[in-house]
């Protein structure tokens, strides 16, 4: 009676989220080494010649580029690598959060590839229709808008985390001959193709089901902000939010030269392993400049932020990774925990092939179906 039941669930919720079970899932498998092979295809542009004591002050840098652009787009952030070999990358980006579909949501996303040796422009990039962004959008809103098309994602992920949990009580074994069975795929000469999708289905299924609830939570995350809530308490063991306070710079106080340079030497003292840091302007006169120090490049887990006063360059506020607290640490984990970054190339061979399992799921379910609804449609008709 109860065996029934969940297989009824289990039979209603894949058919109605499958098919986005499936785009989710196959987008994921082909993100995963998006980096990998995005520095690949841009090997030329991200390389350059090191000249040490030549560098070129952020600040003229930052002016340089800003000329080249169109008179109403901005530099939004900059990347500065730690790498000497590499080109530092300032970025333009324009949302319209009215917009239904993902082509209208952005009105341009460009990426200047710049020689800080020389202030030359190596290469200019539209993000905006790179495959791997199209691709993580997909992913992320099946190419609608965030408001409309991340609730059918999430949702769809949570029906998802209920099926890997009423398949596990379907396909637990009982008895010795199940028991050698569930946990093999085998195939007879003698075998039918309903049995091959059964073992298909359910014995990657089971093999795959940690690291696919792992995904599948840590996709929920960006979601649903209760959910993301609840792993923060559960984790931090408070309710109180992290303190996300933003400091005021100081109009009052002397405007120093190349500012931009001046908070880049501090951050770079500061954290002299750091792989990179992202520079974000002020938003208006008493903002600060952002600064987000990576530890990892391609990684997140690990990052600390400081504020800097937009006028004097002092720093206002620091807050190192240690300073956060377990849920925070968690939250901020969330990304590499969802590719496998965290675990590093391992990691991620492993989110592709668990990514790739998940997208068979829904379809050797349905094929399994068809097929047993085909069965009987027959055996009426006889």
């Amino acid at each position: 009676m109860i065996k029934s039941a969940i297989t009824k669930i289990h039979l209603w919720l894949g058919l109605i989220s499958g098919i986005i079970v499936f785009i989710v899932s196959i987008t994921g498998c082909i993100f995963v080494f998006s980096k990998e092979i995005t520095d690949w295809r841009r090997k030329d542009a991200i390389h350059v010649e090191v000249k040490p004591s030549s560098v070129i002050p952020l600040d003229s840098l930052w002016q340089n580029v800003q000329a080249k652009l169109p008179s109403e787009q901005k530099i939004n952030w900059a990347n500065i690598y730690h790498d000497p070999g590499k080109s530092w990358r300032f970025y333009t980006y324009k949302g319209n959060p009215d917009a239904f579909s993902y082509w209208g949501a952005i009105d341009y996303y460009d990426s200047y590839y710049i020689n800080p040796y020389n202030g030359n422009v190596k290469a200019v990039y539209d993000e905006k229709t790179d495959f791997f962004n199209v691709v993580k959008f997909i992913h992320w809103s099946l190419l609608l808008n965030t408001p409309i098309g991340q609730p059918i994602v999430g949702w769809s992920t949570f029906i998802f985390v209920i099926l890997l949990i009423s398949g596990l009580t379907l396909w637990w074994p009982m008895g010795k001959k199940r028991v050698r069975n569930s946990f093999l795929i085998i195939w007879k000469r003698s075998s039918g193709i309903y049995k091959k999708l059964y073992d298909l289905h359910n014995v990657l299924g089971f093999y795959s089901l940690l690291f696919a609830l792992i995904i599948a939570l840590t996709g929920m995350v960006w979601s649903f902000k209760w959910f993301q809530a609840a792993v923060y308490v559960i984790a931090s063991g408070t309710v109180v939010p992290p303190d996300q306070g933003v400091e005021k710079s100081d109009p009052a106080v002397s405007k120093i030269i190349n500012v931009y340079d001046a908070v880049y030497h501090q951050a770079k003292d500061k954290y002299e392993e750091a792989a990179a840091f992202r520079f974000s302007p002020p938003a208006d006169s008493l903002d600060v400049i952002h600064v987000y120090v990576q530890e990892r490049e391609g990684r997140y887990a690990v990052a600390h932020e400081l504020q800097f006063d937009q006028y004097s360059g002092r720093l206002l506020k620091e807050r190192r990774h240690s300073d956060k607290n377990l849920g925070e640490k968690l939250i901020t984990a969330n990304y590499d925990i969802h590719v496998g970054a965290i675990w590093g190339i391992p990691g991620k061979i492993i989110a592709f092939i668990i990514s790739l399992i998940c997208a068979s799921l829904p379809v050797t379910g349905f094929l399994m179906w068809l097929k047993r609804t085909r069965k009987k449609r027959a055996s009426l008709t006889i």
